[in-house]
């Protein structure tokens, strides 16, 4: 099993379930979860609220903001959870520059199921309108990018046993 920090970010659309599978897997791993959309500023909220997708200018600072929180970590001698779009490579090499070892667990699934997640939550400013454009901008893990895709079918449990499998993440030398 791979030891030393390590930081994993949970990525995919808006409804895949980033936050709950990444809360589940720090909490396996008895590690921070930190939750990306707390880092949005209020503009990129106040723009997906009115249903506007926020392009490459809009997210870059918030994507800087979080690979600063990903060294925050690194620097405190912690392995984290990160929860975030990371919907396209160039974001996520954004988010490896905080740390030297970043890896990826894609929640992924089918287009129905995530716009049916959508439609149904409440309390999140991003509208189910957006899913389309999310889904547009998404690029799917390179070969040679560190990280894995979980169907968002399985459980909760069933993607973060998935996740911690592929990844070969040990734990007990990375806190």
């Amino acid at each position: 099993m791979s030891g030393g920090l390590q930081h994993i970010v949970v990525m995919g659309v808006s409804g895949s379930g980033k936050t709950t599978v990444g809360e589940a897997l720090a909490e396996r791993l008895g590690w921070r979860f930190i939750e990306g959309d707390s880092f949005h500023p209020p503009q990129n909220v106040a723009k997906m609220s009115a249903g506007i997708p926020l392009d490459d200018d809009d997210r870059a600072p918030w994507l800087k903001a979080l690979a600063a929180e990903i060294a925050r970590d690194e620097a405190a001698g912690r392995s984290s959870v990160l929860g975030c779009s990371a919907l396209k490579r160039a974001y996520r090499d954004i988010l490896r520059s905080g740390a030297p070892r970043v890896r990826f667990v894609h929640v992924y699934g089918d287009r129905a199921v995530l716009a049916d997640r959508l439609s149904h939550r409440a309390g999140h400013f991003f509208p189910a309108s957006l899913l389309e454009s999310q889904l547009a901008a998404l690029e799917q893990l390179g070969p040679d990018e560190d990280g894995v895709v979980v169907d968002v079918a399985l459980s909760t449990t069933e993607q973060v046993d998935l996740a911690v499998r592929a990844l070969a993440i040990d734990s007990t030398s990375a806190d």
